[in-house]
C-alpha cells in the first residue's frame, strides 16, 4: 500500500455550540489550522504516483475560498469541532480523489483530529 499525504493551513474564527457555560472553546476564538490529506493505492499510476501532488490543488482552493479569514460556524453545518471540519472536508475530498482514506486537521501544535472512513 502507497500513501501520501500533504498539508494546507488556513486562519478562521468559531464557536463550538454546546459546551459547558465557560468553557473557553464557547467563546469567539481562532486557530491557524493546519489540514493534511491522507491518500492511498495499491498501485502506482504510470509516472510513479498514488496522485501527482499537482492535482490535488482543487482541494487548496476549497479551503482558500470557503475556509479562510472565515468564521467557520457560517460554512460548516452543525458543529465546528475539529472533527467535523475533517469530516466536512473528507466528503469534499473523496469526491475528487477516491484514494482518499482520511484529513486531519489540528487547531494547535499538540493536537490533530482525524476522520478515515
Amino acid at each position: 500500500m502507497f500513501t501520501i499525504s500533504k498539508q494546507f493551513h488556513f486562519s478562521a474564527s468559531h464557536i463550538i455550540e454546546g459546551v459547558p457555560e465557560g468553557h473557553p472553546c464557547g467563546r469567539l476564538h481562532g486557530h491557524n489550522y493546519i489540514v493534511e490529506i491522507v491518500l492511498q493505492s495499491d498501485n502506482l499510476d504510470e509516472i510513479g504516483f498514488v496522485v501527482d501532488y499537482n492535482d490535488l490543488k482543487p482541494f487548496k482552493e476549497i479551503i482558500d475560498n470557503e475556509l479562510d479569514h472565515r468564521h467557520l460556524n457560517d460554512v460548516v453545518p452543525g458543529s465546528t469541532s475539529a472533527e467535523s471540519i475533517a469530516y466536512y472536508l473528507y466528503q469534499k475530498a473523496k469526491k475528487m480523489w477516491p484514494e482518499v482514506v482520511a484529513i486531519r486537521i489540528s487547531e494547535t501544535p499538540k493536537t490533530w483530529a482525524e476522520y478515515r472512513a
